[in-house]
C-alpha cells in the first residue's frame, strides 16, 4: 500500500480542527478548576487551624479565670491580667486590690478545668468562643466542695503573637 503526499494546499479536515480547540479548552478549564479548589482547600485548612487556635485560647483562659489560690492571689490575678486585653485589661486592673482582698479573706482555692470550647464566630484577628468549664471549690480547712459547671462566653482577641481575652460573659 502506498502512502499518498499530501498536495499542496491541503488542509487537516474540519473535525480535527475542533477537536483540538476542545481538547485545548478543556485542559485550560480543567487548570483554573484545579485552581480553585486548591485556593478553597488553602482557605479552609487555614479556617480550621484559626478556630482550632481560638478554642485551645479560650480554654486556657478560662481555666486562668476561674483557678485561683488564696495563698497567692496576687499571681492569679497577674496571670489573669496577662491573658487579658481592652476593655476587660482595663476593667479587671481597676479592680484587682478588692480582688486580691476578697480572694483571701474567702481563704477559697480554685481549681478549673475546661470540658470543651466551641468558636461561635471569627473575624479575622478575633472571635467569640463558647466555653464549658467546671470548677472545683477547697476550703482553707482542705474540704471540697461538689463541683460547679459553668459556661462562658469570652470575646478574643489576637494581640501580636498571643490570643487573649477582651471580654467574658458567664452564661446561665
Amino acid at each position: 500500500m502506498r502512502i499518498s503526499k499530501p498536495r499542496a494546499g491541503w488542509r487537516r479536515p474540519r473535525w480535527q480542527t475542533a477537536a483540538g480547540i476542545v481538547a485545548v479548552l478543556c485542559s485550560v478549564a480543567m487548570l483554573a478548576a484545579g485552581g480553585f479548589i486548591w485556593s478553597e482547600h488553602r482557605d479552609a485548612v487555614r479556617g480550621q487551624q484559626s478556630r482550632a487556635e481560638f478554642a485551645a485560647a479560650a480554654e486556657q483562659v478560662a481555666v486562668t479565670l476561674m483557678s485561683l489560690d488564696h495563698a497567692d492571689p496576687q499571681t492569679g490575678v497577674q496571670r489573669i491580667l496577662d491573658n487579658s486585653v481592652d476593655p476587660f485589661l482595663s476593667e479587671f486592673r481597676s479592680t484587682t486590690g478588692d480582688f486580691v482582698k476578697l480572694s483571701k479573706d474567702a481563704e477559697v482555692t480554685t481549681k478549673a478545668v475546661a470540658n470543651a470550647a466551641a468558636v461561635q464566630s471569627i473575624s479575622g484577628d478575633a472571635a467569640v468562643v463558647l466555653v464549658a468549664a467546671t470548677s472545683t471549690v477547697t476550703n482553707a480547712d482542705g474540704v471540697t466542695e461538689a463541683p460547679r459547671s459553668w459556661q462562658l462566653k469570652l470575646d478574643l482577641r489576637r494581640d501580636g503573637d498571643r490570643i487573649k481575652m477582651s471580654k467574658v460573659e458567664f452564661l446561665q
